[in-house]
């Protein structure tokens, strides 16, 4: 719906769906909108959201099954968004500045906590009190993500790619302030009951995050930058005779035979990687037949606007050439200035960025980490060849590599891509997982990680800190894990006696977690939930979850806790993992973990875990069968969903997975315990439980078990045909 205001700017609202509504305000002859809907980073083709509207004189209002949404005609146009109710939840003002760009202000409540705004600090999750410059830097300010929610039930997403300001009570702690130098005001307001529910609606706008391959979730190793084909060979013999599970071999810019080559010729390392001519059997096939998937290291400033416009239909311009002839009057007809002359030495506009990748995709490369050089850069004085300037570009950036990457792999492989970026902007989740770029793996990353969780963001890891056991937890428990060696010697076998240990533990535990692992990753694609959750999320009532930056849930059923002495355990019931001991929460101990363990692993009670058998890597033909692991208290039930598909193409699109329903039951002394288990192949089953039950059935029949009463546990093995 859309308004004249003073004949100079246009107003106007839409309801995209029951929880979505859209505002804009825009300059006569100009249209809303940003480069965000016109690369298909948002979506622009909604269904009637069955919205009734209403004017009552300079007051439009949309009315749907779940808000209500209105604003104001004039100078400064109000904005309300009400429950379904008639309870305001969000009231501001909204006016163009007489120096260009808008500004926009809320009141805030007195209790309201705001939460989001992605990878752009490392200091906080709750972000009230405090000024957010959303611009792309180098390490400052990774992945920026314009989009904010409020425990009032409200979300804001600015729908721009110029860098922009919040104020989220610095200045005014009674007011929340946007200041946009755009050429049209365009916002996206969201409501829901919690925050689950605002992730849900901002990534039904955004995407969901992308569901990348099964074998993603295994341990990857990036070799040291000055390694050859022998050494990488040789690192990938030693994890598979040492038998630690890994799946990705990596190789950093070394591999090139250009260091830091930007251009579309780059060519394997003559030297160290040297390629026969008489035959194409080289060291990637010796990779490939160990089971593992090969990854390589890309730097890149091309202009990927070109093919941006070309993928909408818009051919890019002609080069002006030089009119014929010459004039009379010229003696020296020299032929060499007689075409432009390009600054960008490295772009072609005919031909798109992946186009050269592909003879490494035919060899064996099966991802490309997208490195922060040069995508995290400004360039100034550079005018892109969609006819942007870098103010509105170098945000874009990031997006459309990494949205290029994804559908040339698509389309070259019919493979499902796996995206590996240090940066990014609104959207980015649908194509792929980042990690936290050149800042290592401790703590300061781990709050990384969660203020991606809470903008939508889903696929996280770091380079794992392998020198110390927390390091090794926490890198170990996130839902990609990367031992990145660079100009090190990182390798398990070279971190001494005791790190090696744990190191291998963590690994295999690593191994048999991927069936847990890939359905939350399929949740997160399916529902917009992330894998890794900060306790806010789950417990969005607890007084101290904002607070808690040294923990984190993996899926649902678990807690893990590293860097700090100290964990907080919710109410509820919690059961250590790594020694089955018992704790009721809320409350906050004094916590050491064993001495083989780098932090705190917890079960929520009521939860089944999964566990896959262990492989040396992700879909390795094996025997062995799958375990499962109940934790249930007297009179309550647990139960599991678990996911699974063929993990490498999109036939799930199409309805080929599976997904089986394991439930257990404690009640009247009866463990009652319900699963496939021909169709999983299990082979184990254990119960951890308040006491010894009478009887335990399995599918309605009764089934014989140990028990131990010292770990108040049972099991049964081998699971009876």
């Amino acid at each position: 719906m859309g308004a004249d205001v003073n004949g100079r700017w246009i107003v106007r609202g839409q309801a995209c769906s029951a929880s979505i509504f859209r505002f804009s305000l825009f300059g006569q002859g100009q249209s809303p909108g940003s480069a965000l809907n016109r690369y298909g980073f948002l979506k622009n083709d909604w269904d009637s959201a069955d919205a009734r509207e209403a004017s009552d004189g300079d007051t439009v209002t949309l009315k749907t099954q779940n808000a209500v949404f209105s604003f104001e005609k004039g100078e400064q146009t109000t904005l309300a968004l009400r429950d379904k109710k008639g309870n305001m939840i969000l009231e501001g003002k909204a006016r163009a500045l007489p120096e260009g760009g808008f500004v926009t202000e809320f009141g805030l409540s007195k209790n309201e906590m705001l939460f989001g705004l992605g990878d752009q600090t490392r200091e906080r999750i709750e972000h009230r009190g405090t000024k957010a410059n959303m611009h792309i830097v180098n390490v400052a300010s990774y992945i920026p993500i314009s989009f904010l929610m409020s425990t009032r039930g409200y979300g804001i997403l600015v729908n721009t790619t110029f860098s922009h300001v919040w104020d989220m009570g610095a200045s005014d702690k009674r007011k929340l302030a946007l200041y946009v130098p755009d050429r049209n005001l365009d916002i996206y307001f969201f409501h829901a009951a919690d925050l689950k529910g605002l992730l849900a609606a901002y990534t039904e706008l955004a995407g969901r995050p992308v569901l990348p391959p099964k074998w993603s979730f295994g341990l990857w190793f990036i070799c040291r930058q000055q390694a050859d084909d022998f050494q990488v060979i040789s690192d990938a013999l030693n994890f598979r005779d040492r038998n630690i599970p890994c799946d990705v071999i990596g190789l950093e810019p070394g591999w090139m035979d250009k260091d830091y080559d930007f251009s579309v010729e780059k060519q394997w390392s003559r030297e160290r990687f040297p390629m026969p001519a008489y035959r194409d059997d080289n060291f990637y096939n010796a990779l490939k037949r160990l089971g593992y998937k090969l990854e390589l290291w890309l730097c890149n400033d091309y202009d990927l606007s070109y093919e941006a416009e070309r993928r909408l239909g818009n051919k890019p311009q002609p080069r002006v050439k030089a009119p014929e002839g010459f004039m009379e009057d010229d003696t020296e007809k020299d032929l060499h200035f007689t075409e432009p002359v390009r600054l960008d030495l490295y772009t072609k506009p005919d031909e798109p960025w992946f186009e050269h990748l592909k003879k490494f995709v035919d060899q064996g490369a099966d991802l490309f980490k997208q490195d922060g050089g040069l995508q995290v850069c400004d360039h100034p004085d550079r005018l892109w060849g969609n006819g942007m300037a870098d103010e509105e570009m170098h945000n874009l950036y990031p997006l459309l590599y990494s949205q290029q990457m994804y559908e040339g792999f698509k389309e070259h492989t019919g493979r499902r891509p796996c995206g590996y970026t240090p940066a990014g902007w609104a959207g980015l989740q649908r194509y792929g997982g980042t990690w936290t770029g050149d800042t290592g793996g401790g703590p300061k990353t781990l709050v990384a990680c969660l203020n991606l969780a809470l903008s939508g963001h889903s696929l996280v890891t770091c380079d794992m800190q392998v020198t110390t056991k927390e390091g090794i937890h926490y890198g170990f428990l996130l839902p990609w894990s990367a031992v990145v060696s660079w100009n090190y010697f990182l390798h398990p076998w070279l971190l001494g006696d005791g790190l090696y240990s744990i190191f291998c533990d963590y690994a295999r535990l690593r191994s048999r977690l991927i069936p847990y692992l890939y359905t939350y990753a399929h949740v997160a694609h399916t529902t917009g939930l992330p894998m890794i959750r900060p306790l806010m999320l789950e417990f969005p009532h607890d007084p101290k979850a904002p607070n808690i930056l040294t923990q984190w849930f993996l899926g649902r059923e678990f807690m893990a806790g590293s860097f700090s002495d100290e964990v907080y355990l919710p109410e509820g019931k919690w059961y250590d993992y790594w020694t089955g001991k018992a704790y009721v929460g809320p409350k906050t101990i004094k916590y050491r973990p064993p001495d083989n363990r780098g932090g705190g692993l917890f079960v929520r009670a009521n939860s089944i875990v999964p566990l896959g058998p262990l492989v040396q890597y992700t879909g390795q033909k094996t025997d062995e069968g799958m375990t499962l692991q109940i934790f249930v208290e007297c009179d309550a039930k647990a139960e599991f969903r678990l996911y699974d598909d063929d993990g490498v193409t999109f036939d799930y699109e199409d309805g080929k997975f599976s997904l089986s329903h394991i439930r257990a039951e404690f009640c009247g002394g009866v463990l009652k315990i319900k699963a496939p288990k021909k169709k999983l192949n299990i082979q184990r089953i254990t119960a951890h439980l308040e006491k010894k039950p009478r009887s335990v059935s399995l599918n309605g029949r009764e089934v014989s078990y140990d028990w131990s009463q010292q770990d108040k546990s049972l099991e049964i093995a081998p699971v009876n045909p």
